[in-house]
């Protein structure tokens, strides 16, 4: 049997199969599940510095940690380096494992304020923040990166050089631009190209489906671990099927409808156990509207639940549909 386990830091994981960060989907809910389904790292929804800082009610709600989820990634983003390393400081203290820095986001109100993936035109100051927060708190940093800002912008090599000597742990790349947000098709020879210039751990991203397109990844960039995001909407078994493809070569059953409903089920009580029922019931139209594209009367099903304002009605559309 063919070990998977991946070590980052002082830290060892289970195995190296990784939840990507997505601001509005990786909340704890949705951790809780994709953890239970054998993800080796669960990354957080980012945080941003200034909002710790300021004391923001909603920020320090995603702050919060369950036991039953880590290891746990929780990413920063920011880009006033004293403000990130004192921030920094002031939540080591939480049950987090890494602290990830986001040089990746596209959305324009983050690039807008030189945050995110705005960091890749600035090196010097992006390797700053990492040096500062490195040499602040004791457990590891590590950087989630782009191809590059644009077309015009290809440094993901370059910048991950000097993150490496500013102290990240362990480098995350995106194989697209910012200008391409999540469109067209992911480089993975530019993550094969930073696996060879840095010698820390390589997570590569973008474009993970299926089990057959993780370890496609892992073989054809040399990369230590890969990084699931919008594959793993409406999906957290493809976690458990990429661990035990990963190791054994066996492509496990997909679940059945059946199996489904009970996931959306679940996935809905703990919404609700975490956010009431108002907020829950909002939060899971999206996510239902991912489990179930492709069954049949799914359209029907997703305008039904867009109307539903609570659960039990929730509940008795999952019956009368599934």
């Amino acid at each position: 049997m063919k070990s998977t386990k991946l070590t980052i830091g002082n830290v060892t994981l289970d195995n190296n199969v990784v939840l990507a960060p997505m601001a509005g989907v990786t909340d704890l809910p949705f951790r809780l599940l994709c953890k239970e389904m054998g993800a080796g790292l669960i990354c957080m929804e980012m945080v941003s510095a200034k909002a710790i800082y300021y004391n923001n009610k909603n920020t320090i709600d995603l702050l919060q940690i369950h036991p039953d989820e880590t290891p746990v990634s929780l990413q920063f983003f920011g880009s006033d380096p004293k403000i990130m390393s004192e921030m920094a400081k002031r939540i080591e203290d939480r049950p987090f494992s890494f602290l990830d820095i986001n040089m990746g986001c596209p959305v324009p109100k983050v690039v807008n304020n030189h945050e995110g993936s705005a960091l890749m035109k600035e090196p010097k100051l992006a390797a700053e923040i990492v040096r500062s927060i490195a040499n602040a708190i004791d457990k590891p940093v590590t950087v989630k990166i782009r191809k590059g800002f644009d077309d015009g912008h290809i440094n993901a090599v370059e910048l991950a050089k000097r993150l490496e000597d500013a102290g990240a742990a362990a480098i995350a790349v995106h194989g697209r631009t910012r200008e391409q947000y999540y469109s067209g098709k992911a480089d993975w020879d530019m993550i094969r190209q930073v696996k060879q210039a840095v010698t820390v751990p390589v997570i590569g991203n973008g474009d993970i489906v299926s089990v057959q397109d993780g370890k496609r990844m892992l073989e054809e960039t040399g990369c230590d671990g890969i990084m699931v995001g919008r594959g793993a909407r409406g999906n957290p078994w493809i976690f458990r099927e990429l661990v035990h493809y990963l190791e054994t070569g066996e492509v496990l059953e997909r679940p059945t409808p059946k199996e489904i409903k009970q996931m959306i089920e679940r996935h809905s009580k703990l919404q609700l156990k975490y956010k009431g029922e108002y907020t829950a019931i909002r939060e899971m139209r999206k996510h239902i509207s991912w489990y179930t594209g492709g069954l049949p009367h799914s359209a029907a099903l997703r305008a039904a639940v867009n109307q539903a304002e609570d659960f039990d009605t929730l509940q008795q559309l999952l019956d009368e549909w599934m």
